[in-house]
């Protein structure tokens, strides 16, 4: 009986399996690559406090995955490359559960009106000048670049496997 069970139309368990193992693959580079670019941008010690160089990290993070994920999917020609943008989002919903959990306080979001939840996201993940302090400042590169870098890679995978298509 269960031989007659269809995971998924016309593919085997092999086949999902390889998919996810694709998916994984295409995830970790694209979080490889904005790891990359904010290493590279450490080197040159950017002022924490600036505006300038969190605007420039912020633009960076997308366009290095998108350029990598075009270059890999062109070459590669791996569909699921294009779908890495479900887990930026899954992984900036549930970092935003975390960050609505955080306890505030002096220096951590202290001054957020209380009972707006959203001043409390929107300070920690794209505040450039007023962050609130929360995930020890981090909460752009965790919330903000991470998914970005995985939305970006997917976008340049998409025109990747269309480039590809074309020639």
């Amino acid at each position: 009986m269960t031989e007659d069970f269809e995971i998924s139309p016309g593919k085997s368990i092999g086949d999902l399996g390889r998919e996810a193992l694709w998916f994984a693959i295409h995830s970790a580079l694209a979080v490889i690559f904005m790891v990359a670019t904010i290493v590279v941008m450490a080197l040159f010690h950017p002022d924490p406090d600036a505006a300038g160089p969190k605007e420039l990290g912020t633009l960076l993070v997308i366009l290095i995955p998108m350029l990598a994920g075009f270059l890999i999917a062109r070459a590669q020609g791996n569909d699921i490359a294009r779908y890495v943008w479900i887990t930026g989002i899954l992984m900036f919903s549930a970092v935003c559960v975390w960050v609505i959990d955080l306890p505030t306080g002096p220096g951590l979001c202290n001054d957020c009106i209380n009972g707006h939840i959203l001043e409390k996201l929107y300070r920690t993940f794209f505040s450039i000048s007023n962050g609130s302090g929360l995930m020890a400042g981090q909460g752009m590169a965790v919330g903000t670049w991470t998914p970005l870098s995985l939305i970006g890679y997917a976008i340049g995978a998409k025109y990747g496997l269309e480039a590809r298509s074309d020639s």
